[in-house]
């Protein structure tokens, strides 16, 4: 019993020699980890600012550029506020042509919007119609009178009406464009 015990001693005599071992030598490895980050700082301070790198987003476009010029050359700094008065009048005259590029734009959002609204509306419907419900009253009820799905439709039906009418305002409106005597491409 006592050579256990003995042999127990050692044992945790040298367990506890081996991890103090190890704390002093994790005390020295934090000591360099810590001289290390003062030293990178030190360098980091020291060394030169990085230089600018150009992108594409610096870089001004052609399209704004070529604006910006055409904007400077026709219109001098003399006319001021007059320039901007005679702006206005012609997108209210029927001959010029940013009344009519400003009229159709309009309409051609419109249509646009439409177009999408009823694409998104016929999405929803051929997913009601391939819809399962988990709920077997719900379920019955659907089979029975389809009430979301007639909806659905009578909103498409409804949409499509719409788009009819604003395709039939561009055609008039082309045609007045026509008769004012502007030139079809302002129509686009």
């Amino acid at each position: 019993m006592r050579l256990t015990t003995l042999i127990r001693f050692v044992a945790l005599a040298a367990i506890l020699g081996l991890s103090a071992i190890g704390i002093a030598a994790q005390d020295q490895s934090s000591d360099d980890v810590a001289a290390a980050a003062r030293k990178s700082r030190e360098q980091q301070k020291n060394a030169p600012a990085p230089k600018k790198v150009i992108t594409n987003d610096d870089i001004p476009s052609p399209k704004s550029a070529a604006t910006a010029a055409d904007s400077a050359v026709s219109k001098p700094a003399e006319q001021g506020p007059a320039a901007s008065a005679d702006d206005k009048s012609a997108d209210n005259d029927p001959k010029s042509e940013a009344y009519w590029r400003k009229r159709f734009g309009a309409l051609h959002d419109k249509l646009a919007t439409s177009e999408k609204e009823l694409d998104v509306m016929q999405r929803e419907l051929d997913k009601d119609q391939v819809q399962y419900y988990n709920d077997p009253q719900k379920a019955l009820m659907q089979q029975h009178d389809r009430s979301d799905i007639n909806d659905k439709t009578s909103k498409i039906d409804a949409k499509k009406k719409e788009i009819e009418m604003l395709k039939q305002q561009l055609s008039d409106l082309e045609d007045d464009l026509r008769k004012a005597g502007g030139d079809s491409g302002w129509a686009r």
